[in-house]
């Protein structure tokens, strides 16, 4: 295949620069919002209120493929959660929205299970939710909804690496939620949703794709304990979330191991190395900086494992790419 064949996430409909700058321009527009990055914070006094919201995207797609919307759920909790937690905040609560093309009881009832799985997951509770029958407007259905969470003043991050500092990363569960554009375009080519897998026959691809998002708030404590300074979920934009905890340097040099969906969505749509590293988590779904002396300890009581050091520079150096 060509590099002129070569796929990329814009060729599959989806600009990551045009998404930032609509995303600044409604930030300036609404203006006074107190920001930490993943989540918007009010201050309540003692405590910060955070909220985050964020839908499953595309994956709907396979999941409507498969016929299967048992997962996409514990995704629409995950991805909201793991931005609190990213932001140092405690998720408490979480209210849905499902918009579809026609009402079905047993779609309805899938995603209520994965929702509840979800919430189960992350320790926080439900408190319901809209579902909006649009015909005109959607095809399928769509599912998003928002996150709201706590935290003490005094136990929030400070939300800014140093140099110096080391990055422990946690693995992530596969693709997770974002990319799936890019993903279902590329496997699609040669394959069916349906088809096995071929690293693994014993799954289909699209059960592959539909491993759910993993959910980071049992890091939240140790995260404090360890005095971390600050911690980027690795979503849209892959490896780039890093530079979400200030203009530095990130000196990859030991990521957690690529999944095998990874190789193979990069085999079959041609993908280049940097694109793959700017669209998905590549096996790491979230890392924080923390002072050298505490990053072994924080490995040590978590999943996580020391990945690379914070320096000064403006870029991600990971597998040889300079992001």
């Amino acid at each position: 295949m060509t590099d002129e064949e070569r796929l990329t996430y814009s060729d599959a409909g989806v600009d990551i620069d045009e998404s930032d700058a609509a995303t600044a321009a409604l930030l300036d527009a609404v203006g006074n919002v107190v920001d930490s990055e993943y989540a918007g914070l009010l201050d309540i006094g003692d405590q910060y209120l955070g909220l985050a919201t964020d839908g499953v995207g595309t994956k709907l797609l396979v999941a409507e493929a498969l016929e299967d919307y048992s997962t996409v759920g514990i995704d629409c909790i995950a991805m909201n959660a793991n931005d609190l937690v990213a932001a140092g905040v405690d998720p408490v609560a979480f209210v849905d929205y499902l918009a579809v093309e026609e009402p079905s009881e047993e779609f309805s009832e899938q995603v209520g299970d994965g929702l509840a799985a979800g919430a189960e997951a992350a320790g926080l509770s439900l408190l319901g939710g809209e579902t909006a029958v649009m015909p005109d407007v959607i095809r399928g259905l769509d599912l998003a909804g928002t996150c709201a969470g706590l935290v003490d003043k005094e136990q929030t991050f400070d939300g800014e690496a140093q140099p110096g500092d080391v990055l422990v990363g946690f693995p992530s569960s596969g693709i997770h939620s974002n990319g799936l554009t890019l993903a279902r375009t590329a496997v699609t080519r040669e394959y069916e949703y349906t088809d096995p897998f071929p690293p693994n026959p014993d799954r289909s691809i699209g059960e592959e794709l539909l491993e759910p998002t993993r959910i980071y708030t049992y890091l939240l404590e140790p995260l404090r304990e360890h005095d971390a300074r600050a911690a980027a979920h690795v979503t849209g934009g892959g490896w780039t979330n890093l530079t979400r905890m200030g203009e530095h340097r990130y000196d990859i040099t030991d990521p957690c191991p690529a999944h095998d969906i990874f190789e193979f969505v990069q085999e079959l749509g041609n993908v280049a190395d940097e694109e793959m590293h700017r669209t998905f988590n590549m096996g790491t779904g979230f890392v924080a900086a923390v002072p050298e002396k505490q990053a072994d300890a924080l490995a040590d009581a978590t999943d996580g494992q020391v990945i690379g050091t914070v320096k000064e520079g403006e870029s991600v150096e990971v597998r040889g790419l300079s992001l």
